[in-house]
């Protein structure tokens, strides 16, 4: 069958998700290297994502702000481990003019700072000297903070939403007067983001906490949600840390505690991106173009009227009054009445994952009746009904769309989580091409033997598993 988007998942399945980001309009490479542009379609998707995660961030008792772009370098040489983890990906601003030489504009040499400053990669350091300030007292704890900002990491090998140079995320940076609470709290937003993921996302993900291989440079702990791509492959969607005391002892957050003695604190963060976007299109998606949950569809309904020169009207004007209809019920509607062909209209929402199609003729018009079809299921849900059972049903179809599309993916993912007993194992089920998560014996990872796995099958150690920690999760990844 001929399919939209070529090369089918099953023939290049990196080639394939390029292809779909371009088909459904989602966003480009830009012309700064390495980075890209999220379009209109794109940045609405983004949108409903932030303004759910930042609704459930604030019911925790967390607070937005919004900190500097540009950090001194020194605030870095203050956490070695921290800087170490990030120094081969820093983007560092250097002049602060620019001159006219030989012709061309060029970093004027006389505006050479004294203190390079570096392009956030993050944001512990400069966050971690505000509260060195703003923490006094006992009763200043906890303080909770969190920003929707852009940051910068070096990308040698850019993939759009997966990875870029620069990228859009909220980083979550709390505080408390306890390590007690702190690791409390870093295992609240780890649940959290779980939540998000499988609620709104309709993403099952693995919970666990990274080995000490992988754990976020300077924490203590990092937990960690990993979703199983469509290919097999582990995607790394957000993280929670436990930064014990590294960043207060590096910062001096001290606070004075009830005793009048000080006390440095312990301090957390989190944070998730536009990541996950990549994440949901790979999970979802297939050879036609996007998938996308109604909770997260700019549009969760598009009405297409197929008209004809003597129906435009009347059949455009009745497709605008059961959008509002629809609308009036708390559903986002898009009419398309362009001039488009119809064959051309369906395609190109096919494409872009928009979770019910309604089509409407003259003769159905007439009749009281739409046509309607599901995105995730296709031509075999397509049928005729009235237009009043569509207002009434509306909302219980795309939240039954929501809830099969979350099995659809669980059901998958349970065929790719594979136990093996020991490293032989690994290597034949690797070697035969088997996909997906492998879950062995942790101790099994921490020997030579293991590496050697791991440069030849590119696979990393994912998370211990939650259910036993003395297993680990092994795959590949983006």
């Amino acid at each position: 069958m001929k399919t939209a988007i070529t090369p089918t998942r099953a023939e290049n399945f990196s080639e394939w998700y390029q292809n779909l980001i371009v088909a459904a309009d989602l966003a480009e490479n830009s012309p700064v290297r390495g980075c890209m542009t999220i379009k209109p379609y794109g940045w609405a998707i983004w949108e409903l994502m932030r303004d759910e995660m930042d609704k459930r961030i604030k019911a925790c008792g967390v607070q937005n702000a919004n900190f500097p772009l540009l950090i001194p370098i020194e605030f870095f040489n203050k956490e070695a481990e921290h800087v170490a983890g990030f120094a081969k990906e820093a983007a560092v601003v250097t002049h602060y003019r620019l001159k006219m030489i030989d012709g061309q504009l060029q970093p004027d040499p006389d505006s050479c700072l004294t203190e390079p400053y570096i392009i956030r990669p993050t944001s512990e350091t400069i966050i971690g000297e505000a509260m060195s300030r703003w923490v006094q007292s006992y009763r200043d704890l906890p303080m909770k903070l969190n920003q929707w900002v852009n940051v910068m990491r070096w990308e040698m090998r850019p993939r759009m939403f997966l990875r870029t140079a620069e990228f859009n995320w909220q980083e979550g940076h709390n505080v408390f007067a306890t390590h007690e609470e702190a690791n409390v709290d870093a295992r609240k937003m780890h649940r959290l983001y779980a939540d998000f993921m499988e609620q709104v996302l309709a993403i099952p993900v693995i919970m666990g906490e990274k080995t000490p291989e992988e754990r976020f440079a300077g924490a203590d702990h990092t937990y960690t949600t990993e979703q199983i791509m469509q290919d097999g492959k582990a995607l790394q969607a957000g993280t929670s840390h436990d930064l014990g005391q590294h960043f207060a002892k590096s910062f001096g957050i001290q606070y004075q505690g009830i005793d009048g003695k000080l006390a440095y604190a312990w301090t957390t963060s989190w944070g998730t991106s536009t990541r996950m976007m990549g994440g949901l299109f790979m999970t979802h998606s297939d050879d036609d173009g996007l998938i996308l949950p109604p909770a997260v569809a700019p549009y969760q309904i598009v009405i297409i009227p197929i008209t004809r020169d003597d129906t435009a009207d009347a059949l455009n004007k009745y497709a605008d009054d059961l959008g509002d209809k629809l609308r009036a019920a708390g559903i986002r509607v898009l009419v398309d009445t362009t001039d488009m062909r119809a064959p051309d209209k369906m395609w190109k929402w096919i494409k872009r994952g928009v979770p019910l199609r309604v089509e409407i003729g003259a003769r159905e018009m007439d009749a009281g009746t739409v046509t309607v079809t599901r995105r995730d299921i296709g031509r075999d849900s397509k049928r005729v009904i009235g237009t009043d059972e569509l207002i009434a049903t509306a909302n219980d179809i795309l939240r039954d769309m929501q809830r099969d599309m979350f099995n659809a993916a669980s059901a998958r993912n349970k065929t790719m989580i594979h136990d093996v007993d020991n490293l032989d194992a690994l290597d034949a089920a690797l070697g035969a091409g088997k996909i997906g998560f492998f879950r062995i014996k942790y101790d099994l990872t921490t020997v030579a033997a293991f590496d050697a796995l791991m440069e030849k099958y590119k696979i990393t150690r994912r998370c211990l598993d939650d259910a036993d920690p003395e297993y680990v999760f092994v795959a590949k990844s983006y």
